[in-house]
């Protein structure tokens, strides 16, 4: 009686001991959730909700769409996590979900062009004013040049600089070989400088 006293105490005594899903690396938190844990489905959200509503409102260029989407993937995240197998990192494999799910949109629309709408107005909890107005001001000088690259290099230029992913991770998310990535890359740097130079926007600045 008493052995198992002591063991209840020691496991609610570990319990304790666990980290807080805010604490946890997202590959903790895909665990939690494919056990259940719906603090920790929040917590991924509250993560990553932001950075992947943007991905998809540049694909897409509709905020109500933008917003069915989001449910759709962290829907699929929740329903996947226990499926994830480490082979690319949390967020990757949250992006090809979201574009995969972005791209069925536009294929169910039949639109024959992508429109370059980049909403200013969501800003990240974490940012402070001064943060927030540099971001706006940055924003508004790019989206001319931005505006003038294909859908496919405003996709890459996304992922690799606002995401900061690599070009395997970029592969990885869009389905294509590494040097298609490299390829695409090459030409949309250097269509986004010329557009820039036009534009009188510093190239070191940008």
């Amino acid at each position: 009686m008493f052995a198992d006293h002591s063991a209840l105490e020691l496991r609610e005594r570990d319990t304790r001991q666990v980290a807080s899903p805010k604490d946890l690396t997202d590959v903790g938190l895909l665990a939690l959730m494919a056990a259940g844990d719906t603090f920790a489905m929040q917590t991924f959200y509250t993560r990553h909700n932001v950075r992947v509503f943007r991905f998809v409102l540049r694909i897409i260029s509709d905020h109500s769409l933008a917003e069915d989407v989001i449910s759709e993937v962290f829907l699929d995240v929740w329903r996947q996590a226990g499926r994830f197998e480490g082979r690319s990192a949390a967020s990757t494999w949250l992006l090809a979900i979201a574009r995969h799910k972005a791209y069925a949109v536009l294929r169910r629309r039949r639109s024959e062009f992508v429109k370059d709408e980049v909403s200013e107005d969501i800003e990240d909890a974490a940012d402070t004013p001064e943060v927030t107005h540099e971001k706006g001001a940055r924003s508004a000088l790019l989206r001319r040049c931005l505006g003038g690259l294909t859908p496919i290099h405003r996709e890459i230029i996304d992922l690799v600089y606002y995401h900061e992913k690599s070009v395997a991770e970029v592969a990885t998310i869009c389905a294509i070989p590494e040097n298609t990535v490299k390829t695409r890359l090459f030409y949309a740097r250097k269509r986004l400088a010329t557009l820039a130079r036009e534009a009188g926007i510093d190239r070191e600045w940008l």
